[in-house]
């Protein structure tokens, strides 16, 4: 059987990092990516080839880095980011996901879908211009996602001759902001993605400056595998029933860990029935184990016959959660079409999807100053707003802020299967931030 130990050493030996950029229109976040690829030899000779041709097509000398990343044509065309473009790298010292996020208002929810399932984001200023609103609106988004690590990459240096006041002066503000929402952790790395400075190499330009390049901060930055402080959630994607002469009786539970760890001979729960039972058996990659954690795809065996099927949770019986039918949450609507109070949806939560209907709308938030505007009726593409939705079954579901696999859900339209909006159950870092300002403004919500 694999040892814990021989499971941590094999994890640590190759961790992954997901992260997402975001920032101002014209602020260079496709260059910074392009930089990025191109220093850390991360493009093939071809695709480099590909950007020159196209370069100097457009009557550019030098070859622009954006085009690595803005792959739609009316991208390159108006040389913005519309779509979240993903890209998949490598260093010797750790893999990469990034996904390159719009700046533009209207493409709010791209953000939120790029971000998602980030563990850290770097947030572009450009040096001339400062923070601008929509920065403060990609810090909220970050904070309200729970992003573990924010950069703030203070770019285009070189156009403020590298100045040091310059930098300070946007990275105490930013950072005083991104803190009162709650971000955990700020970075503040002074770049230019044009000229490559701080982002793979160090700057020879701004010897004031001793912290990480863009990269080594990429590679060092913790990614959190400490599985002692999360409770253990196993989502039933499919029950695997041979019935063949070698396995008569044989019942497995196939599916991917959201969170934790499961051991053999673990007491478990399942949901939303509330029977339990006891892990007898764990099969990773066809290998009997007797731990396994997030995100690993495994089979468990039980040792009681149970009535399991896709959509029910296991999870250990002393930190299972709660089952609930009144979801309260927080949404990011993505959709064009509106959510309105009465609406009949789908709601999907891991494996499981049912019956809901929208009861209330309590309150819209608007990300430039934090204010909640009361009972809007609807919420519209862009808009996050505070939900109340009652489900026609109950839900293992846990707070957003415990788990954002399990905390997280989607609401979709039943007639076209149209997604509506991304949730996050619980309490927000709207409410904790507003509630915050209304106390040092005296600002009436």
């Amino acid at each position: 059987m694999t040892t814990t130990t021989g499971l941590t050493e094999q994890l640590s030996a190759t961790t992954l990092l997901r992260f997402a950029t975001a920032g101002s229109v014209d602020d260079g976040k496709s260059t910074l990516v392009g930089r990025l690829l191109h220093d850390s030899k991360s493009i093939l000779t071809d695709q480099l080839e590909a950007v020159e041709a196209a370069s100097l097509k457009r009557g550019q000398e030098a070859p622009d880095l954006a085009l690595l990343t803005d792959g739609l044509r009316a991208e390159r065309e108006q040389g913005i980011t519309i779509d979240v473009a993903y890209r998949y790298f490598a260093t010797t010292r750790r893999r990469f996901i990034l996904a390159d996020t719009p700046g533009h208002v209207q493409y709010t929810r791209n953000m939120v879908t790029g971000a998602s399932t980030a563990e850290l984001a770097v947030v572009l200023v450009d040096a001339r211009n400062g923070v601008v609103e929509q920065t403060r609106r990609h810090a909220a988004v970050a904070a309200l996602l729970r992003v573990p690590h924010v950069v703030l990459a203070v770019n285009k240096m070189d156009l403020v001759e590298y100045a040091e006041p310059v930098f300070a002066a946007i990275a105490e503000e930013f950072t005083a902001y991104a803190a009162s929402l709650g971000v955990p952790e700020i970075t503040a790395i002074p770049i230019s993605a044009l000229a490559g400075d701080n982002v793979v190499e160090p700057s020879a330009n701004m010897g004031w400056y001793g912290g990480p390049t863009v990269l080594e901060h990429l590679e060092t930055v913790p990614v959190s595998h400490d599985l002692a402080s999360c409770k253990a959630r196993f989502p039933v994607q499919y029950v695997i029933r041979p019935q063949t002469a070698e396995y008569p009786d044989y019942r497995g539970y196939a599916g991917q860990i959201a969170s934790g760890a499961l051991r053999v001979g673990e007491a478990v729960t399942v949901l939303p029935s509330g029977r339990t039972s006891t892990i007898t058996g764990i099969d990773a990659l066809g290998e009997a184990v007797d731990i396994a954690w997030a995100p690993q795809s495994v089979t468990v065996t039980l040792a009681d016959d149970l009535d399991i099927s896709r959509g029910d949770l296991i999870a250990p019986s002393g930190s299972a959660p709660r089952t609930t039918q009144d979801v309260e949450a927080t949404v990011c609507h993505v959709a064009d079409q509106p959510l309105t109070v009465g609406q009949r949806v789908l709601l999907k939560h891991t494996t499981r999807t049912v019956k809901a209907i929208v009861k209330e709308i309590p309150s819209r938030l608007t990300l430039d100053d934090l204010s909640q505007h009361p009972d809007p009726g609807q919420l519209v593409a862009n808009d996050i707003g505070r939900v109340k939705v009652r489900t026609a079954e109950p839900l293992a579901l846990d707070a957003y802020r415990d788990s954002r696999r399990t905390g997280s859900f989607l609401l979709i339209d039943p007639a076209d299967g149209t997604t509506l909006a991304a949730g996050m159950a619980g309490d927000s870092f709207a409410a904790e931030a507003v509630k915050a300002v209304a106390d040092d403004e005296g600002w009436d919500f």
